[in-house]
């Protein structure tokens, strides 16, 4: 089969893809500039040429990937796993390592050191992740491994999105409005015309139109661009520097984790992938994540890349595996001439998010149909912790702009509403969303033992802290890693298990008494 490099869905997967990881490398530029203290030729010079290489490899590979699987089987359809930098992790690595040690220190290029510490160590832990990795695939049930992607998708992207659409109608609800129907009916537009071409061309009129007519819905950056050209430079000595002085070490709770985190995003992302057709090698794919992280922090960016969410949002879009290379392409030429802020002084955000939000959607609806019929009840159950950790978010947010804390506020709530539900559920969110969904798998296919284990996994992350424990201090809730830390969730988890186990027993018997079989 002929295999060229490009489709016309590839531009509407490149736009979804563009949007995503500008929206991440933005976040970098203002957290490490208004809240760890990093002046701009470190955010400018360092960290986002970096972050822009890291991108690329990983593009490249991934694009080079879906390009051999096309030509062995012989498929035209095939869609390149999404890549970039993971948000959760951009905000753990922010508020966990960098912004600490920034706020002990005073001293930015210190806390940037300790971010490009934490974020090799995780990608050589990802690594190593990568060759048992399969097998946790194998043994672990769909449902368990699409519905955390589903909540973070119902969540953590559509719903913020939404709110952003909503709180500009003038310019944002007729773009999002447009991609809906064109992807959900599923319509080729005059020309071959890619629908979200069309919708961000829609969003750029709008908001231009109206800007002229006396309207400033869409009010362009003030900050002037000025011309650079930033070459990625190595950040080798910076971090052995800070890999010597022993201080990286006592992070490990964190990035432990962390990398954790990344491998099973990477692993529920691979599974949402095979879902929808495509089915990758996962030893290969995840050591190429984890090199790309290897490579970040190399030269100069502390957040570890990953295998995107999303793929079969992309995939039914029409996009194969050009998208990929070309987002790696843009994003490097943009990061490389300090052009970060130039897309958004000419396209207003709100054109672009009604993609994400489309992607979003078909994210939660994949984690229900890709799964048997009587299991989507896991999948619903699988989605309660994302649900708690974006409540969580939105009660912060709320209460920091109200002038207040979680801290000073949360003794009020009482039974009106069970914060410290909230916020135990909300820590290792991921892990809980994975964790009860295999539960709720194996109980209804009457697996009780299989149902122990997980639930005896429960137990032994919730004694350690990586799930349900925190601390809440003035600064926000932290993570309380350590021995003992949620030991009244683990005995419960210990109890649930020592159920299932009585469970299998009791089963037993009366499936032996039916069929006349001596247990």
């Amino acid at each position: 089969m002929k295999v060229g490099w490009f489709v016309r869905g590839d531009i509407d997967g490149f736009f979804g893809l563009f949007v995503d990881n500008l929206l991440q490398l933005m976040l970098i530029a203002v957290l490490c500039s208004n809240v760890c203290g990093m002046p701009a030729d470190l955010v400018y010079g360092r960290i986002l040429p970096g972050a822009a290489l890291s991108i690329l490899f990983g593009n490249a590979f991934y694009t080079w990937q879906a390009r051999k699987l096309a030509m062995e089987s012989g498929r035209a359809d095939v869609t390149a796993l999404p890549y970039g930098i993971n948000t959760v992790s951009l905000i753990s690595f922010i508020f966990l390592i960098i912004a600490p040690v920034y706020f002990e220190t005073k001293n930015a290029n210190l806390a940037w050191q300790a971010g490009l510490f934490a974020c090799l160590i995780s990608a050589v832990l990802e690594c190593i992740g990568a060759f048992v990795g399969d097998r946790l695939r194998r043994n672990t049930p769909r449902a368990a491994l699409l519905s955390s992607l589903a909540g973070i998708a119902i969540t953590f992207i559509s719903m913020g999105f939404v709110f952003q659409i909503f709180a500009m109608p003038a310019i944002a609800v007729i773009p999002a409005l447009f991609v809906v129907f064109v992807y959900g009916a599923q319509i080729k537009l005059p020309l071959g015309l890619p629908g979200g071409f069309v919708a961000v061309a829609i969003g750029v009129a709008l908001g231009w139109i109206l800007r002229l007519a006396g309207y400033p819905f869409f009010q362009p950056l003030a900050e002037p661009y000025r011309f650079a050209l930033h070459l990625p430079q190595s950040a080798l000595s910076e971090m052995l520097a800070f890999l010597t002085n022993g201080q990286g070490w006592k992070f490990l709770s964190v990035i432990f984790p962390m990398a954790l985190f990344n491998l099973i995003g990477s692993l529920q992302n691979l599974e949402s992938a095979e879902a929808a057709g495509d089915s990758y090698d996962t030893r290969s794919s995840l050591l190429v994540n984890g090199f790309g992280s290897i490579v970040a922090a190399c030269l100069g960016n502390p957040f570890p890349t990953t295998i995107y969410i999303g793929h079969p949002g992309w995939k039914a879009m029409g996009a194969r595996w050009g998208y990929s290379i070309l987002n790696g392409a843009v994003i490097t030429i943009l990061c490389l001439i300090g052009g970060v802020t130039l897309v958004l002084k000419v396209v207003p955000m709100e054109a672009m998010i009604g993609i994400l939000l489309w992607i979003g959607i078909i994210m939660t609806a994949q984690a229900f149909q890709e799964v048997p019929r009587k299991h989507s009840v896991a999948v619903a159950f699988g989605l309660i912790p994302a649900l708690a950790a974006w409540a969580l978010l939105l009660i912060e947010t709320a209460l920091r702009k109200g002038g207040t804390s979680l801290y000073a506020t949360a003794p009020k709530f009482g039974g009106d509403l069970y914060i410290y539900g909230i916020i135990s559920l909300s820590q290792g969110f991921m892990l809980s969303c994975m964790i009860v969904s295999a539960v709720m798998v194996h109980v209804v296919e009457r697996e009780f033992l299989k149902a122990a284990l997980w639930t005896t996994v429960a137990a032994v992350l919730s004694f350690f802290g990586i799930i349900h424990a925190y601390i809440l201090t003035p600064a926000g809730v932290q993570n309380n890693f350590g021995f003992g830390t949620a030991k009244a969730f683990a005995a419960a988890y210990l109890a649930a298990a020592l159920i299932l186990v009585g469970l299998h027993y009791y089963n037993r018997g009366r499936e032996s008494e039916t069929t006349g079989i001596v247990a």
